[in-house]
């Protein structure tokens, strides 16, 4: 995997993120020990969507984040997207899932016109693009004017007291748990190397700016493994 590049890789992802849809949210929570729930519910106070609001969010999987923004706000419109059908099926399915409008889509090449969205989100999306730049533009480019884009992903360790625990949990309890609930090692090993060779949090915030944003900022969460960041159209 570490070899591949370009469409590629985008495509070995694809079938990875098929793969392992039918238990990626079992996986999930049990491998962060139920904390992505709460970083999802941070991920929406932060994204402060108004009334009758449109969200889009991105790389959405099985909609975690779309269902639990309809749990919240009732009237607001969500579009839950990602480029595997794999993950959509299996949200789609879900309940409450006939309330998302689902997409099958490339966060590259976005299909909506400008100005559209109040709120772009993505949870662990970010680190598998193959052009992180073009995907902030996009989303950029979606937002209306004032419009928030809300970002959660890991990052890799910072250094302090606690990073040796850290790394043991991201490079073998991660990788165990996914062999033994998924059976497949191969996936959950990748969480671990793309993590490493991510961006820091400051330097993904850089990112954002450079795409157009104001007012980025980022909260570190699990020790500094993931991070929330968070700015303005």
């Amino acid at each position: 995997m570490t070899h591949l590049s370009g469409q590629d890789r985008a495509e070995y992802l694809r079938e990875m993120f098929d793969r392992i849809s039918k238990r990626y949210d079992l996986t999930n929570r049990l491998m962060t020990v139920g904390q992505d729930v709460l970083w999802r519910r941070r991920l929406l106070e932060k994204a402060n969507l108004p009334a009758s609001g449109l969200m889009l969010d991105l790389g959405t999987g099985t909609g975690d984040i779309p269902l639990e923004a309809l749990r919240v706000q009732t009237g607001i419109l969500s579009v839950g997207a990602d480029f595997s059908e794999g993950m959509l099926r299996v949200g789609r399915l879900r309940s409450g899932g006939s309330r998302v409008l689902w997409l099958s889509t490339d966060a590259t090449c976005l299909p909506f016109p400008e100005c559209t969205f109040d709120v772009v989100s993505s949870a662990f999306l970010v680190r598998n693009v193959i052009d992180l730049e073009q995907v902030f533009r996009e989303q950029q480019r979606v937002l209306r004017p004032g419009g928030k884009v809300v970002c959660l992903e890991t990052t890799p360790a910072v250094f302090s007291w606690l990073r040796p625990a850290v790394q043991f949990h991201l490079h073998y309890v991660i990788p165990f748990l996914g062999q033994l609930i998924s059976g497949d090692k191969a996936a959950y090993t990748y969480l671990s190397m793309s993590t490493d060779d991510f961006l820091s949090a400051e330097n993904l915030a850089k990112c954002i700016r450079a795409s157009g944003f104001r007012d980025v900022v980022f909260q570190r969460m699990m020790f500094g493994a993931v991070a929330l960041h968070w700015g303005v159209k």
